[in-house]
């Protein structure tokens, strides 16, 4: 009678191996089970499954290259995109004074600087929209209130319509002065992804199309209701890894 049960007994995890370990393995294969520090409770922003290759963007089939430029640092250096050959970086446009969307978006880059502290091939430029204002000295008091210390991050001014061609024209990021924007400038909240050759790069979104800039203005662990913006700051740290 034993002998009966011990055959019932090993039937049964015969027919659990053959139907459930290859759907288990499968699961783990596909990103399904994951370590539980790689998400983050209550967060709508998840780590995606995204394994293809970063897009390049593409105008009248020629890869688009970041536009050059040279400007001048925190430390009243003069940084030209050279400065970034070789180097994975993240391109912005801010302003000191801003009230409203910068604050959002340097607290998230300051995370991604956390991230990659100790990466020499990652740089970040944020190029200021109010250079009137943002002088050399203002910009590094500026990183020191708001914890920048980055090596290869860049605070940068210089003469204003040169950066304004380069935010709109160049770059395709809109800044510009407005009386009735808060802070006296409206600008979008976008961070350009350029890899090691100077390329632009990005994602694809559900579509297929690349999204081309990365939301840098919603907090990164912002739990997010129906019909709001959802941060992609994890999302773009998944790309620089992948670039890096």
């Amino acid at each position: 009678m034993k002998n009966y049960s011990y055959v019932g007994v090993s039937l049964i995890i015969l027919i659990f191996g053959i139907i459930f370990i290859p759907k288990i393995i499968n699961r783990v294969q596909n990103g399904d089970v994951v370590d539980a520090d790689r998400l983050t409770s209550g967060v709508s922003e998840k780590p995606s499954e995204n394994t293809k290759p970063l897009r390049y963007i593409e105008i009248n089939g020629e890869r688009k290259k970041a536009p050059s430029f040279e400007l001048v640092n925190q430390d009243d250096d003069t940084i030209s995109d050279e400065f970034y050959d070789g180097k994975v970086y993240l391109v912005e446009f801010f302003f000191s004074t801003c009230p409203t969307i910068c604050p959002i978006m340097n607290s998230n880059l300051v995370e991604i600087q956390e991230e990659f502290k100790n990466q020499e091939d990652f740089g970040i430029a944020s190029i200021s929209i109010d250079p009137r204002h943002d002088t050399p000295a203002v910009l590094k008091q500026y990183a020191k209130d708001h914890g920048i210390n980055h090596p290869n991050w860049n605070l940068l001014t210089g003469d204003r319509d040169t950066i304004y061609n380069l935010a709109n024209k160049q770059f395709g990021i809109y800044a510009g002065e407005d009386g009735d924007a808060a802070g006296g400038f409206a600008h979008q909240g976008f961070f350009v992804l350029i890899d090691q050759d100077g390329y632009v790069r990005s994602r694809e979104d559900q579509f297929g199309n690349p999204i081309i800039f990365y939301k840098g203005s919603v907090k990164r662990n912002k739990s997010v209701a129906e019909g709001e913006e959802e941060p992609q700051i994890n999302i773009l740290i998944e790309d620089i890894k992948q670039l890096l």
